[in-house]
């Protein structure tokens, strides 16, 4: 990864290159802006909320410079999405919504029909990458699925029945410490809720709820994970709100719960399984699928880690944002 350094002058509007490519502040604002975060110039002001945007702005940055050079391979491979295929996602995304209600989201997330075309035709392409780079190369044998349950048996003897859970979170309020792929987070209730009905509506397409969950869900200890949230005791449910545990106890594996309002946010929960009390063998199933699925997402996320990593050492990215903001740091001693 190369670093613009303070010796050579960026170019006009240029917050970074990748390749030779540009990303211009516009192309910054408009994601900072679709991410649902508050509006400011790179390189605010030294007060704290101006550095906290800074720190923001910079995040969102490497999500579009790491996006570039992942588009850059797509190309280079022959990997870009066909127009048929944006198309179909598109209708996707408008079937749930009337042509206004569909404008309105629009302009909430700062965005065009054709700005959101261009997204999703990168999205798809970034996808196909990976199926071929990365997935199609990842196996899990049923001597791996053995060695885990081997290694792990004690931690599949329940005491009693438990829940196989999975959630999207949106808050009103936005917490730093989550850190979804598409750094979307809703800033007040209005947002919240526009962004619970997009992904829920997304849901109904048959979006798939692990992918939706790590772009755009607000749990801060669940996102990375695609939702999953773990096992949880059916006792637990017992001390959970009336509402929640009668949606919770009313879904069949594999279902999705509707949206449901919780104090300062929403959620929507997707129940993966229930599993009975006592010591669960090799030779179930569902323990089989819990492992080899558990195995597949850990291989998947070491294998995206690195691939990410090797292909930011193979650019060459010169980040004038960073430049500009170490260059006043220089100023300042």
């Amino acid at each position: 990864m190369v670093l613009a350094a303070c010796k050579k002058s960026p170019p006009p509007n240029v917050a970074a290159t990748v390749n030779g490519r540009s990303i211009t502040y516009a192309d910054l604002d408009k994601q900072y802006a679709a991410a649902q975060l508050p509006q400011s110039r790179a390189g605010g002001g030294a007060g704290e909320a101006d550095d906290s945007v800074a720190v923001t702005r910079l995040e969102v940055l490497r999500t579009l410079i790491d996006n570039e050079i992942m588009l850059q391979r797509a190309e280079k491979l022959g990997l870009m999405a066909q127009e048929a295929d944006v198309d179909a996602k598109l209708n996707e995304l408008k079937a749930p919504y009337t042509q206004e209600e569909f404008q309105k989201h629009l302009a909430e997330r700062k965005i065009t029909a054709e700005e959101l075309k261009t997204q999703i035709r990168r999205e798809l392409s970034v996808q196909r990458l990976f199926n071929k780079e990365i997935t199609s190369h990842i196996s899990i044998t049923d001597k791996d699925v053995a060695d885990a349950y081997n290694a792990n048996r004690d931690s599949f003897n329940w005491a009693e029945p438990q829940l196989h859970i999975a959630q999207i979170l949106v808050t009103a309020n936005p917490d730093p410490n989550v850190r979804n792929l598409k750094a979307d987070k809703a800033q007040n209730a209005d947002q919240a809720r526009l962004k619970i009905q997009m992904l829920a509506a997304r849901l109904k397409q048959n979006d798939d709820f692990a992918m939706l969950a790590q772009n755009y869900s607000e749990d801060p200890e669940g996102a990375a994970n695609g939702g999953d949230i773990g096992f949880v005791p059916e006792s637990a449910m017992e001390k959970a709100d009336v509402e929640l545990r009668k949606v919770v106890m009313l879904l069949q594996p594999g279902q999705v719960s509707p949206i449901i309002p919780i104090p300062g946010g929403f959620r929507i929960l997707k129940l993966i399984s229930r599993e009975p009390a006592g010591q669960r063998e090799l030779n179930d199933p569902r323990v089989q699928q819990t492992i080899r699925e558990g195995l597949l997402n850990r291989k998947d996320s070491l294998y995206k880690a690195a691939y990410y990593e090797a292909a930011r050492n193979e650019a060459k990215i010169a980040n004038y944002y960073v430049a500009s903001i170490l260059e006043k740091m220089q100023a300042s001693k």
